[in-house]
């Protein structure tokens, strides 16, 4: 295969990709078909399962796109633990729809049942995300990374789950300061050191 060939590929699985992306966030997985993702895309129904051979491959793809887009704030330049955790913690702007929340926790709602195979990628993505968690408390040199990780998840979790039940980012807000107050606990010298 050529570069130019290469290119091309790549270019018709993100058109198709992007254009599933955006119709499974706003309007769901559920009532989103596979037509729609590919007159969106501006691709036959066949190109789509050339390059996504099921719906749930398709799915599952979108889900590992958001995991990669995900770990973004946390790969920029961050001075640190501290600054990493707190990207998390970023008020969203707000938009013109309404707030969607999580697309994992949307994904597994919406395929329960009809997909258990996403069900369980976004367990163990969540559980994945926990544990990075934790870890950048552990990096930050707590005295209980565990506990403290697994408040900030809660946290993080409980916002987005709660700003799209509200349609608000009011719960975000809250979050963020909530995880400012448990990380000067968690160093009351306000210096960074551990205590």
């Amino acid at each position: 295969m050529t570069s130019t060939t290469s290119t091309a590929t790549s270019g018709v699985r993100d058109r198709i990709l992007g254009a599933a992306m955006e119709l499974f966030y706003v309007d769901g997985i559920n009532v989103t078909g596979v037509d729609l993702v590919a007159s969106r895309a501006q691709v036959s129904k066949r190109t789509l399962y050339k390059y996504f051979p099921s719906k749930v491959n398709l799915v599952e793809q979108y889900l590992a796109r958001l995991v990669q887009i995900a770990l973004e704030p946390w790969e920029a330049e961050a001075e640190g633990p501290r600054d990493r955790l707190m990207a998390l913690f970023t008020v969203p702007e707000r938009g013109t729809g309404r707030m969607r929340g999580c697309p994992f926790h949307n994904a597994a709602v919406e395929a329960a049942s009809a997909m258990p195979e996403i069900a369980d990628f976004v367990h163990e993505q969540k559980h994945a995300f926990a544990q990075a968690i934790i870890g950048l408390c552990r990096d930050l040199g707590v005295a209980d990374p565990d506990v403290l990780g697994l408040r900030i998840a809660l946290l993080y979790e409980g916002a987005a789950a709660l700003s799209t039940s509200l349609d608000s980012v009011e719960p975000w807000r809250q979050a963020r300061s909530t995880v400012e107050l448990l990380l000067e606990a968690a160093d009351p010298a306000g210096d960074g050191s551990p205590r």
